[in-house]
């Protein structure tokens, strides 16, 4: 797997713009199997209604309903190894580490979301997500925010649920920098006008920060489906940033991840790296015992 697939360039765009799109960052070998994973796990969702429901009246943007996160997971998941390692990448961290400015990183958050048409009403008002990733607010420095990434396993038009943004210059213009959580009514109405569509095929990247106004909209397509994948970067050591506890979920099938990563993309979960001081004769027996088929040579070959 190729270590990098993204450009200076869109990085760029992501600092200035808190979001920018990476079309067909996956490939389609990549792709094919997590769709499997998705319809395992999601198996209503394997296509929509033909018959759409009512949308929200035109001129409005809609609201928030549970409905919504209906079919709605955090990592790990219970399929196969494939769309569990998603989140965690080689090209994927890359992209997070060039963001961020640090090699250090790690993921702290990782879901699926599985949409289709009829299930319920997607549409959205305009939000920034830091309200359920810190308990302060974005920083203003590189190093101490966060990068989100929602990959896209399905192809994703308007008339399939895509996610609509409105650039930082943009919403600056309606708001102010200061971007609070949720908008006025008639905000609302201002940023609805200068909306962009994050439509993209199968296998892409919209990357996002979290104090960048967007939205879910419908999915209007006949049988219509829309499978992605959310993965959160912070920097290691930020604090202010957090969602999931990973040990809390320890009745997860975790062992899909552990028996596949990499040392370096197990770092990104917080487990200590080869060579770290944490690892001893005891801690990596009780390691195997705990994990019979995971692979510690490396961690056994950096002792001191």
């Amino acid at each position: 797997m190729t270590a990098q697939r993204h450009t200076a360039e869109q990085v760029r765009a992501w600092h200035e713009d808190g979001a920018v799109l990476l079309p067909g960052f996956l490939n389609a070998e990549e792709v094919a199997p997590a769709v499997r994973d998705f319809e395992t796990l999601y198996p209503d969702c394997v296509t929509g209604a033909d018959n759409p429901i009512q949308l929200t009246a035109d001129g409005n943007v809609g609201a928030f309903n549970p409905d919504q996160f209906s079919h709605f997971d955090d990592l790990p998941f219970a399929c196969s190894a494939a769309l569990n390692m998603i989140a965690l990448h080689p090209a994927v961290m890359a992209l997070a580490r060039d963001a961020l400015g640090t090699h250090d990183v790690r993921l702290y958050q990782a879901h699926t979301w599985a949409k289709v048409t009829g299930r319920t009403d997607y549409e959205q008002s305009f939000h920034c997500d830091f309200k359920n990733h810190t308990l302060t607010v974005p920083a203003d420095v590189a190093e101490l925010r966060t990068i989100n990434m929602m990959i896209y396993f399905t192809d994703v038009t308007d008339s399939h649920g895509a996610i609509h943004y409105v650039t930082q210059s943009d919403s600056d213009a309606v708001t102010g920098a200061d971007r609070t959580m949720f908008p006025s009514d008639l905000q609302q109405r201002a940023l609805k006008q200068r909306e962009r569509s994050g439509a993209a095929p199968a296998g892409s990247i919209f990357a996002y920060g979290i104090d960048v106004y967007h939205r879910g909209t419908n999915l209007t397509a006949p049988g219509g489906r829309r499978f992605t994948l959310t993965a959160s970067y912070k920097a290691a050591g930020n604090d202010q940033i957090g969602w999931s506890a990973w040990p809390y979920s320890f009745f997860k099938p975790w062992h899909l991840i552990i028996e596949h990563a990499t040392p370096e993309q197990l770092t990104c979960l917080g487990i200590p790296a080869p060579g770290d001081p944490f690892w001893t004769k005891r801690t990596l027996r009780r390691a195997q015992e705990r994990w019979p088929n995971w692979d510690l040579a490396p961690y056994a070959a950096a002792l001191p």
